[in-house]
């Protein structure tokens, strides 16, 4: 829904330079082929604006929606739920990720397809801080073995959903579908990822977003 943009309406729909948010990270999709018959999932109530919104963009390309959940865990279980039949390969991506490189989403892709689940993801350049309830510092993480998430984060469909399913059975609530097949035992390869494929969250975020497309970086 965007809350921290105070926009009263999702993220997804709001225009960046012009163009919705949504529509240009289908756009980096596209260039591979992989817009027709993609999985939206909205949130509750705005299915007619996604619908309307996308029908103009792609005339002719169908889609298939699905409510949200009331977490993000929740609206990629329904996401799933709604997948065609011979689906065997599905990359989940953040619609307010509108510069994620084709490069990343086909390696992820290759990755998923060999190993059978695949995140794209940068190498940390910070130092990592773990600190306890009162903000005192507890650790400090091997940098060289930390990488920051991103998505698409891409799947054998047969392994997303039993990882989903053990998730569900046990009552467990994770952050990203990575870390659920990872949970199980799964393998999941890191693919490598940019800085620019930041997301989309709060007003200095469209701001940078914006100069991102004026500086011609993407």
């Amino acid at each position: 829904m965007g809350t921290r943009l105070g926009a009263g309406r999702p993220k997804a729909l709001i225009d960046l330079d012009g163009v919705p948010l949504l529509v240009r990270t289908l756009e980096r999709f596209g260039s591979l082929d992989l817009v027709r018959d993609a999985v939206i999932v909205t949130p509750p109530g705005f299915r007619a604006d996604f619908e309307q919104l996308l029908g103009a963009a792609f005339p002719g390309c169908p889609f298939y929606y699905v409510d949200g959940g009331a977490e993000r865990q929740h609206s990629v279980e329904n996401g799933l739920s709604v997948l065609l039949p011979d689906t065997e390969l599905v990359a989940i991506h953040d619609a307010a990720r509108p510069f994620v490189s084709g490069d990343s989403i086909r390696e992820s892709v290759i990755a998923a397809r060999e190993f059978g689940a695949a995140t794209v993801a940068i190498p940390s350049v910070d130092t990592i801080l773990v600190g306890d309830p009162d903000a005192f510092l507890v650790e400090t993480p091997d940098r060289s073995c930390l990488w920051a998430c991103q998505t698409p984060q891409t799947f054998q469909v047969s392994v997303i959903r039993d990882a989903h399913s053990r998730a569900r059975q046990e009552d467990h609530l994770g952050t990203d579908d990575a870390t659920l097949v990872q949970r199980m035992g799964g393998r999941v390869k890191l693919v490598m990822g940019s800085p620019l494929n930041f997301k989309v969250t709060t007003p200095g975020d469209f701001a940078l977003a914006q100069c991102v497309i004026e500086g011609g970086l993407v």
